[in-house]
């Protein structure tokens, strides 16, 4: 057994202490459908519902044991990290100033809060992550605290490899294939470095977003490669760089092993594992299941473990996922549409409407000409054809109209 696995078998040891391991389940639904044995590893169900706990537990534990004298940790984060810096910094008695954008949830502010107590400090600075993870940076050095980085990190992607010893332990044989969502990499290097050692038949498939594939652009580069920019929806998985640890326990990675998970899409599985299974994701947390349709044909027969990293939902935002994937399912469109000023006009666009046609949203916009006025309209539908329907109707009858649905630059300031 190597170093790395005999440490990751310390790091889950240690862990009892704070929690039992989060369960492994079968899931019937998503087995019938791909014909195969579906395990979901349920990280979204450890204390502060993400595996992040695992990391920064045991790098704190691995740090009070060199320097017992250390009393302050400091960490950058909008989410997870910052819950599990929070509860650790808690249980061991020692203080923590994290570091959050302004722009964070106050959801997401109060949650961190709870589970730090008096143990914590929340200093809220900056725009953008950047220059939040700079102020805390400077904060640290000046005032000679602990950093601790969400992925970048020995002892984080020790804590998180827990997860893969859990998993062996749990299911009693080697799974044929693991499914892991990808952000800064600390998962991935965790538990791929664990199971390597220990189930070498094992293969894998690495989830990313699609605004945030910096595992994708890393590998094709041979190097860390910062994006230029990142869709920041899912925000435990938005990463503009994979941690340079990570990338090099994941060098043996190879671009076929990637797959890329669209925003919208990953909202249909997220609604689907919550209206069907009653389980919650955040979207971080469905990336792994996101890509089973497109692996449907690899994995039959197979046993499959897919890791639900996190279930830090905020259900105000329930409204923007079922619109995100009724657009992407085909459910749900937007037109501009310039409207005759005539008598009767309005009434003969609807009359093209369907009987499961449903007008989401009208609005007039700007009367652009003497004769026509512009007007934003959403329509909701059952069956994703009867758009065409609509837009043949649309075109024989001599409307003037655009689809904007998937105009994300004209669609992210109208609607």
């Amino acid at each position: 057994m190597t170093q790395f696995a005999l440490a990751a078998l310390a790091a889950t040891r240690a862990l009892r202490t704070l929690f039992e391991p989060t369960p492994l389940q079968r899931n019937e639904f998503l087995s019938k459908r791909y014909e195969a044995e579906i395990w979901l590893k349920r990280e979204d169900l450890t204390p502060v519902r993400s595996y992040k706990l695992r990391g920064a537990f045991t790098a704190m534990r691995k740090l009070l044991e060199l320097t017992p004298e250390a009393r302050q940790f400091v960490c950058a984060s909008a989410g997870n990290h910052a819950q599990g810096v929070a509860f650790a910094c808690r249980h061991f008695g020692v203080r923590g100033t994290i570091f959050m954008p302004v722009t964070t949830p106050q959801q997401k502010i109060d949650k961190t809060r709870t589970f730090g107590g008096d143990a914590v400090e929340i200093v809220l600075t900056g725009d953008y992550f950047d220059q939040t993870l700079a102020a805390s940076q400077k904060f640290c050095a000046e005032a000679g605290a602990h950093f601790l980085s969400p992925f970048d990190d020995e002892n984080v992607i020790e804590g998180q490899a827990s997860v893969g010893v859990e998993i062996l332990d749990q299911l009693g044989r080697a799974p044929d294939l693991v499914i892991l969502p990808v952000g800064g990499g600390g998962l991935a290097a965790g538990v791929t470095g664990y199971l390597r050692a220990t189930a070498p038949q094992t293969g894998y498939r690495f989830v990313e977003p699609l605004g945030g594939a910096s595992l994708t652009a890393a590998v094709k580069a041979g190097a860390p490669v910062t994006l230029k920019q990142v869709n920041s929806f899912v925000d435990g998985a938005a990463v503009a760089r994979i941690g340079a640890l990570p990338l090099a326990a994941l060098d043996w990675v190879t671009p076929g092993e990637i797959l890329l998970a669209p925003e919208d899409r990953i909202c249909l599985t997220m609604l689907e594992m919550l209206n069907h299974e009653g389980i919650v994701l955040e979207p971080a947390g469905a990336l792994s299941l996101n890509v089973l349709p497109e692996l449907a044909e690899q994995i039959r027969g197979k046993t499959v473990v897919c890791v639900t990293s996190g279930g830090n939902f905020d259900f105000e935002r329930l409204p923007e996922v079922k619109e995100r994937a009724q657009r992407y399912s085909g459910l749900k469109k937007y037109f501009i549409l310039r409207m005759p000023q005539r008598p009767g006009a309005l009434r003969e666009f609807l009359s093209m409407l369907g009987p499961e046609d449903d007008i989401a949203r009208f609005e007039y916009l700007k009367k652009s000409a003497r004769n026509f006025g512009s007007v934003l309209i959403g329509i909701e539908t059952k069956q994703a054809g009867a758009f065409d329907a609509l837009t043949q109707k649309l075109d024989a009858a001599g409307f003037d109209y655009r689809d904007i649905t998937d105009d994300s630059a004209i669609a992210e300031f109208l609607i």
